[in-house]
C-alpha cells in the first residue's frame, strides 16, 4: 500500500512539472465583440394633406440611394396635416401617430427626427444623417420575421459591443407601396401617390418595453402582431430600435416575406 502511494506521487509530481506555468491573467482573455454597424432612424412625420411632404420623401429616397440599409425611414402620418380618410379616399393617419406629434411638440410639417435629436426640416436630414453614421453604436440589432396564422411572428436578438445600454426596445409595422391621395408642391391632389414605409401599429406599446444589454451579452425576444384587414402582407415590414434619453441607439428594418399559404 505504501509503495503505490509513494508512486502515486511520484505520478503527480511529473506530471505538474510537465506542465507550463500559465499567468492568471493569460488564462482568461476577453476579446471585445467586433464594433456594430451603425443604423440611423429618419422618424418622418408626414400628412397627405401636406404639399412639401413628398419633398421630404425625395430626400429620403436620396438618402436610401446613398447608404442603403444604414438608413431605416419611418413615415408617420400625424399632425394637423395628416388625414383620416372619409368614405370616397383613404386616410393614412393613425392615433399613435398623433399621439408622437404632440410628444415631441411638433409644430410644422414636413418634420424628422433623426434618432431622436431636435426636431428638423428635411432641408438638415441629409446633413444630420451624415453626422449620425460617423457615431459608433453601442449594439448589434438584428431580426426576423414571417407571417403565420394570420399574425406577424417576430424574433429580435441583440447583441452588445460596447459598455452597457439601458432604455426601450420598439417594434413597429410599416407598409410600403400603398396607393393613396397626396397633395403636392404644385397644388394638385395625386389620387395615384405610391407611400411607403409608412407607420401601421406599435407591436409592444407606445415606447416600448425595457431593455437592457452589456457589451458581449446576447439577448433574444419574440413577439408576435395579428394582421389588420387593411394591411397588404405582401409589403409589410418590421422596424425594432432601441432608444433612451440619448437617442436612438440602433435599428433595424426586417422586410416580412409572404406567401398565400401563410394566411
Amino acid at each position: 500500500m505504501l509503495r503505490s502511494y509513494i508512486y502515486y506521487i511520484m505520478c503527480l509530481c511529473l506530471l505538474l512539472l510537465g506542465c507550463d506555468r500559465i499567468s492568471e491573467a493569460e488564462r482568461l482573455v476577453y476579446e471585445k465583440p467586433e464594433p456594430a454597424r451603425r443604423v440611423v432612424l429618419i422618424e418622418d412625420f408626414t400628412g397627405q394633406r401636406c404639399v412639401n411632404c413628398p419633398k421630404a420623401t425625395d430626400v429620403i429616397e436620396e438618402l436610401e440611394a446613398a447608404y442603403g440599409d444604414n438608413i431605416v425611414a419611418v413615415g408617420i402620418h400625424g399632425g394637423p396635416l395628416s388625414f383620416a380618410g372619409n368614405a370616397k379616399v383613404a386616410g393614412l393617419k393613425t392615433a399613435l401617430g398623433d399621439e408622437y406629434y404632440s410628444h415631441w411638440k411638433l409644430e410644422y410639417q414636413p418634420v424628422g427626427l433623426i434618432d431622436r435629436r431636435s426636431p428638423a426640416g428635411y432641408t438638415e436630414w441629409s446633413a444630420l444623417v451624415k453626422e449620425e453614421l460617423s457615431k459608433p453604436s453601442p449594439l448589434r440589432l438584428e431580426g426576423t420575421a414571417m407571417v403565420e396564422d394570420g399574425n406577424i411572428a417576430v424574433r429580435l436578438e441583440a447583441e452588445g459591443t460596447d459598455g452597457t445600454v439601458e432604455g426601450k426596445l420598439q417594434v413597429w409595422i410599416l407598409e410600403d407601396g400603398i396607393q393613396a391621395l397626396q397633395l403636392m408642391p404644385d397644388g394638385t391632389a395625386n389620387q395615384e401617390y405610391i407611400h411607403n414605409h409608412v407607420f401601421r401599429t406599435a407591436v409592444n406599446g407606445i415606447w416600448g418595453q425595457d431593455f437592457s444589454i452589456r457589451e458581449g451579452e446576447i439577448a433574444s425576444l419574440a413577439l408576435t402582431q395579428p394582421l389588420h384587414p387593411d394591411w397588404n402582407p405582401q409589403h409589410l415590414s418590421v422596424v425594432a430600435f432601441v432608444h433612451n434619453a440619448q437617442g436612438v441607439q440602433q435599428a433595424v428594418r426586417i422586410k416580412v416575406p409572404f406567401n398565400t399559404d401563410s394566411l
